[in-house]
């Protein structure tokens, strides 16, 4: 079996990649919180995880300890990586990506 056979398969390490991205963009944003230096806007890290990185973006939050009393976040980023995973396994499980 290739990747032309199941091209879902693609959606794997373009989610790890933009979950690494993601947590490691929390990460940063916490020691610039704790600094009180300039942040990372909200709206780049909900980009983040729209792309993909939302399993790196909810880790980043327990990890971290960041962004946790944010509703938007708390909930967000778990029910987007649900959603994507989800997604991503239903594709896998289909044999295509469309």
């Amino acid at each position: 079996m290739s990747l032309l056979d199941r091209p879902a398969l693609l959606l794997i390490p373009w989610f790890l990649l933009w979950s690494l991205i993601l947590f490691f963009r929390m990460g940063r944003d916490k020691k610039r919180a704790i600094r009180h230096h300039r942040r990372i806007p909200e709206a780049e890290l909900f980009l983040l995880a729209f792309l993909g990185g939302a399993l790196g973006g909810w880790l980043g939050m327990l990890v971290f300890r960041h962004k946790t009393k944010h509703l938007h976040f708390f909930l967000g980023f778990p029910l987007l990586a649900l959603l994507q995973w989800a997604a991503t396994g239903y594709l896998l499980l289909q044999g295509t990506i469309l």
